[in-house]
């Protein structure tokens, strides 16, 4: 008799699990925030910089829709990151802030899963701010290409884990005179959360 009246309530808890996990899937109409933490690493050749550091671990931020199963739309940026230089004679300090417009493709979109990786590709556009007294680095636009991957832990709350590489290449000048390009492009990679509605 006990095991007779198991069945519907193992019926029953079947059914929660496969609501619940069928509900994990990314679908179009979802919509997105993200927040974490990141670190920058700038590449080796600096075009007229003779160096430029990595850069502080900073937060980051962004929000994204899917106008399909398996396709959608990211803007996402970070607070100020902070750079020392130098060039010849010529060092200090100064910030970058990148923006970027991704469309994102999620190969399992549409698919009951917890994993749900991601890859994208966009617009990445970089001001600068805080240079030396007479140094101006004109903002940049460029390339963006992005991986991800989004680990369910409810049907709202996932973890999320990404690395992506911006083209950034910025005119340098002191006192009006053209000193040339530096050359960032940073690889990011960062972690965070993802609050999905």
């Amino acid at each position: 008799m006990k095991t007779f009246r198991l069945i519907p309530v193992a019926v029953i808890a079947a059914s929660c699990a496969f609501v619940s996990q069928a509900a994990l899937a990314y679908s179009a109409g979802d919509t997105f925030v993200r927040g974490g933490f990141a670190k920058s690493d700038t590449r080796s050749d600096n075009g007229v910089l003779d160096g430029v550091s990595s850069g502080e671990t900073g937060f980051t931020y962004g929000a994204g829709y899917l106008f399909h199963d398996q396709i959608g739309i990211e803007l996402n940026s970070s607070e100020k990151i902070e750079h020392d230089f130098s060039a010849g004679e010529l060092s200090g300090s100064l910030n970058r802030m990148p923006v970027n417009l991704l469309v994102n493709y999620y190969p399992l979109g549409g698919l009951d899963s917890r994993v749900q990786p991601y890859f994208g590709a966009g617009l990445n556009y970089t001001r600068f701010s805080g240079e030396p007294e007479g140094v101006d680095a004109r903002r940049s636009y460029g390339a963006v290409g992005q991986v991800g991957v989004d680990l369910a832990v409810t049907d709202n709350f996932m973890l999320n884990g990404f690395a992506n590489y911006a083209d950034v290449d910025s005119r340098l000048s002191q006192d009006g005179d053209r000193l040339g390009t530096a050359k960032i492009d940073p690889m990011t990679i960062g972690g965070g959360v993802t609050l999905r509605f």
